[in-house]
């Protein structure tokens, strides 16, 4: 009896083995790319020119680089070496001041910024003129729970991360609504519902990407609005982890020129690269506070040359990075 007993246990282990193979052949994927190298950093907490308390977003210019400074309710302009260049915004809600700016989209020659606390998204020139506001507090179409995240198509449509409506809304310019995606108010998992959606990204065509932030998945849906794909862990299931295409909450994504797609991976304190289609390409950034490290990666841009900078949010600073040749 010991001995079948011995032989079935093997039998088991070799299984449970095989099985965790294919587990981490099939979820969790190699590096395709070289990856990208840290060149520098700047920033530190306060509320000074130059230094940050909570930075929470970033969008890039072709020489220029925007930052949302959470709780010192502003944003930040730098080139693209750091150099402090200019700020604007201050604490309030009347028109050019800011709640909690978050997640930043520029288009037309104008910088639209996901106003958290106020309800609204607020657009402004780039030198800082405040233009007009989008939205206001509620539930109904065009309305407001703490809009997070941001993207502009090129007819002016607006699309929206409706955070705690737990929905997507596309707008018109001028804030009349057209569609969302998910159930005002309710968190789910499958396909078109969200879990605290946080970021949009959109792609020259208007394929939509959605940082879903606290179901730790990419979603991702057509110009006509269908659903098309979703990535991150075992079927994109709010499944979390520390392995390459996992995530531990999602909280920016943006599109590059070639269309891939890069995500911040909040407390896996990283940046990860995808094709458009969720493969799994590279990924950088590691928990610290040295160069190179993050303390919660929150928010990512790219600028036309593949350059990357980051919002490291509890570090309170920026980080650039540049593709490995």
């Amino acid at each position: 009896m010991g001995k079948k007993l011995l032989k079935a246990l093997g039998w088991i282990t070799a299984v449970l083995l095989g099985l965790a193979v294919v587990v981490w052949l099939v979820w969790i994927p190699s590096a395709r790319e070289p990856g990208y190298e840290f060149v520098a950093t700047w920033g530190e907490p306060g509320n000074a020119p130059g230094q940050f308390h909570d930075p929470t977003g970033v969008a890039v210019t072709d020489s220029e680089i925007f930052v949302s400074d959470a709780r010192n309710a502003r944003i930040q302009v730098f080139d693209f070496d750091g150099h402090f260049e200019r700020q604007f915004g201050t604490k309030g809600d009347g028109p050019g001041q800011l709640g909690r700016p978050m997640n930043l989209s520029i288009a037309g020659n104008e910088l639209y910024v996901a106003d958290y606390w106020n309800d609204r998204i607020q657009v402004f020139g780039l030198d800082g003129t405040p233009h007009r506001d989008i939205g206001k507090t509620g539930k109904g179409p065009g309305e407001f729970n703490a809009p997070s995240g941001v993207a502009v198509a090129a007819n002016g449509d607006l699309y929206v991360a409706d955070f705690y409506n737990q929905r997507i809304q596309q707008l018109h310019a001028d804030g009349s609504f057209v569609r969302q995606w998910g159930n005002t108010g309710k968190v789910g998992i499958r396909a078109g519902e969200f879990n605290y959606p946080i970021d949009v990204a959109l792609t020259d065509d208007r394929t939509l990407y959605v940082a879903d932030g606290y179901n730790d998945r990419i979603q991702v849906f057509s110009p006509d609005g269908k659903f098309l794909r979703k990535w991150g862990g075992p079927f994109g299931l709010n499944i979390f982890g520390p392995f390459n295409g996992w995530f531990a909450t999602v909280t920016g994504i943006t599109i590059d020129r070639s269309g891939n797609v890069f995500v911040a991976d909040f407390y896996n304190n990283r940046v990860q690269k995808f094709s458009s289609d969720g493969t799994f390409l590279s990924t950088f950034g590691r928990k610290g506070s040295g160069p190179g490290q993050f303390e919660k990666a929150i928010a990512v841009a790219v600028a036309r040359d593949g350059t990357i900078f980051v919002a490291d949010f509890a570090n309170n600073r920026i980080q650039k990075w540049k593709p490995k040749p």
